[in-house]
Formats: C-alpha cells, structure tokens, sequence
C-alpha cells in the first residue's frame, strides 16, 4: 500500500484530531483549582489505570468481535462526551464518573488503533511500514497537539475549563475521519472464533522468550515510569519556574510553550521513525533512551532547573519509543486476536501503574512532586540494569530484528 493511500490519509487525519495537547499543559493544574490534593488526583489517575485494567481486555475483545473501526467510533464518541463533562465538573465524585467514562473511551481505541492499521495494510502486504505509517500519524497528531498546547496554555490563563470544550470538539471531528474508514478483511477471522480460541491464539502468541522479556521491560518498567513522571510535570515545573523568578500568572502560557516542545521532538523523532528502526535498531534504543531519562531524573536531585530539559526529553521520545514497541509486539502475535492482545498488554502496564500512581501521590503529600520524579530515575535505572542481566532481552530482539527487515 502506497503511505499516499485513501485509507492511509483517513487515517493521518484521525490520529490529527486526538487532541490531547489542548488540555494536557494545565490538566493537573485544573485538578488541583478544583480544591483537589496530590493524593486526590493521583486516585483520578490511579481510578484511570484500574477502569483501564477492568475494560482492557473485553473492549479489545469486543473490537475483534465487533470490528476495529466500530470500536474506534465508539471510543472517540465517548472520549469527546468525557472531556465536555470534565470541563463542565467541580466536584470530586463527579470527575471520577467522567474518569471512568474517558478511560473507556481510550480502551476502545487502545487495541483497535494498531489493530486496523496493521491488518489493513497487511491486506494490501505492506505490514513491514507499519511503524512507518504509525509513526507518521502519531507525528501528524503531535503537530496538531502542539499548536494546542500554546493555544490551551493561553486560553488556561482565561477559564482554566476552555481547552477541555475546544479538546471535545477536535475530538469530535475524528469521527468524522472514522467513518469512511475499510473493516480490514483478515480482522473478518476473529470473529468467528470462540473464547477458548482466544486465550489459546494468545498463550501462543506470547510464548516467544524475547517478547515475554520485552512485555517485562517496556510494559510493566517503562511504560509505568513515564506515567509518574506526566502526573508531575505541571506541578514540579510551576514550582521550578517561581523558584526562578518567574511569576505564577505567567505560569499557565508557559507551560502550553512547554508542551508545544514535547510535542514537536515528539513530531520530528515520529516522522522519521523508519530511520530509528533501521540504523539505531531496537537494541540501542531501548537500552539508551530509559537510561538517559533516568540518569536525568536522579540530577533533579542538585539542579531542580534541569527537570525542563528532562521533561521534554522524555516526553518528546517516549511516542517515538511507544511507536517502536508497537510495531515490535505486532510483527510478532497473531492477527485474528490483534486488539485483544494488545489490550491485554496495555492491561498488566496497568496493572502497575495503578499501585505506582497512587504511591506518587502519597509521596508527593508527604515530601515534594521533584521527589517522586527522583525515588522515579533511581527505580528505573535498578530496573533496566536488573532485567538487562536477568533477561537479557536486547540482543535477541536486534537479531530478530535484522531477520525480517532483512527477508
């Protein structure tokens, strides 16, 4: 399939209106003028990761039943529902119905988005530029987020409410990307198989030693790390910024210029995500990247200043890095159970998200948001070292690597 084709511009259009940047710089801030503490917001997104640990796995098999491109419809249309409530809420026990109702939303699409866009360009046998593709859309969508977050910066400074109504209605034009979208035919197979099948597709799918170990590393590591670190880049950076000087008016817009960084490294390194594949490889990647972010993290400990620079490195690599993962788990795992398997993954990141998320706001009350960030690069970096002599997945997943760019 030529990267020009019809459904490929759908989708570049789709992936353009997940519109994340106009809300993501004052998010946190929002929360917290509602009269939230640390811990409560932390419990948000904690409540978050467990409505996702819970709906994970039957929206992933209601996307194989039902259809990838239904499943996407139906998680855009209640993305943009949760994000109007959100804007419109001041109570605690409201936000977390709407929590829940966003978290489903993105459950829906979290194992249908690869799922379509792999098998339809498996169909026309152009699987092999998936992360191509992906990285492409994902690019388009931090474009658009980037002019967002400027734009949700300044329009926090006059209604901190506003960037979630014009985040609904971006939101809500996806749908319209949706609709003309092809079911893939092999996504046709799925739904013929029963839930005994299921389970029996994925215990083989996942039997492969090295994609066990990279489950480990990147989903249950990784993954969970950068969590924390996005639930206290609002926080940490106001505090940083005052501590520097600057006033806390001016606090909101600069954080939309911050978020716009993220998002355009986040574009460039996306687009040209073929060039990381192919002469950085899996290997150095991965092993560099959590690494780097780590070592940064653990500086925050005598220069509070740097957390700027590490903040937009991590974010600006990690769609890149999630973009790498993707492709690697897909090439790997069978098509007719596709979204139920990569919902199943997103479920045990999950699964230690909730815990961890929760444990950072606990921190956070009791010390500081920069503390988290630093106990955060200290169990990182244990980390990577520990599964890299334990499991030492790296050097398999390179050679495995080279054999099918290769063939």
């Amino acid at each position: 399939m030529r990267l020009s084709h019809r459904p490929v511009k759908l989708y570049y259009c789709y992936k353009a209106t997940k519109a994340v940047g106009f809300y993501r710089p004052i998010l946190i801030l929002y929360l917290l003028a509602q009269g939230l503490t640390y811990t409560q917001v932390a419990l948000l997104e904690g409540l978050y990761a467990l409505t996702t640990v819970l709906g994970e796995v039957p929206t992933g098999y209601l996307g194989d039943r039902l259809g990838r491109r239904n499943s996407l419809l139906v998680g855009t249309a209640l993305i943009t529902v949760a994000l109007i409530g959100i804007g419109l809420t001041e109570t605690f026990s409201v936000l977390i119905g709407f929590y829940v109702i966003w978290s489903m939303g993105y459950n829906f699409r979290s194992g249908s988005d690869d799922a379509w866009l792999y098998d339809t360009l498996a169909d026309r046998s152009s699987s092999m530029v998936f992360t191509t593709v992906k990285g492409r859309g994902t690019a388009a969508g931090l474009f658009v987020g980037g002019v967002g977050s400027i734009l949700g910066g300044y329009l926090g400074q006059i209604d901190l409410s506003l960037p979630f109504f014009v985040a609904a209605a971006v939101s809500a034009l996806g749908l319209l990307a949706l609709v003309p979208l092809p079911e893939p035919t092999r996504s046709s197979r799925s739904q013929s198989l029963g839930v005994g099948d299921i389970f029996r597709v994925i215990s083989t799918s996942l039997s492969h030693p090295s994609l066990r170990w990279f489950i480990v590393y990147y989903f249950t590591l990784f993954v969970p790390i950068i969590d924390i670190l996005i639930l206290q880049v609002q926080p940490v950076t106001k505090t940083v910024l005052v501590n520097a000087g600057v006033t806390s008016g001016t606090v909101k817009s600069l954080l939309g210029w911050l978020y716009a960084a993220f998002s355009l490294l986040a574009a460039i390194i996306s687009y040209n995500i073929s060039v990381i594949e192919t002469r950085v490889g899996y290997r150095r990647w991965f092993f560099a990247v959590p690494l780097l972010i780590a070592g940064g993290l653990l500086s925050l400990t005598i220069i509070p200043l740097f957390a700027l620079p590490v903040f937009v490195f991590a974010r600006g690599t990690f769609d890149a890095t999630r973009a790498l993962a993707s492709g690697y788990v897909n090439h790997r795992i069978d098509s007719a159970v596709r979204a139920t398997i990569i919902s199943s993954l997103a479920l045990v990141s999950s699964l230690v998200s909730v815990p961890a998320q929760v444990a950072s706001g606990w921190v956070a009350d009791a010390t500081s948001p920069l503390w988290v960030l630093v106990v955060s690069g200290g169990v990182l970096a244990v980390g990577v070292f520990f599964i890299l002599i334990i499991g030492r997945p790296f050097l398999e997943m390179e050679t495995e690597h080279e054999s099918v760019t290769s063939s």
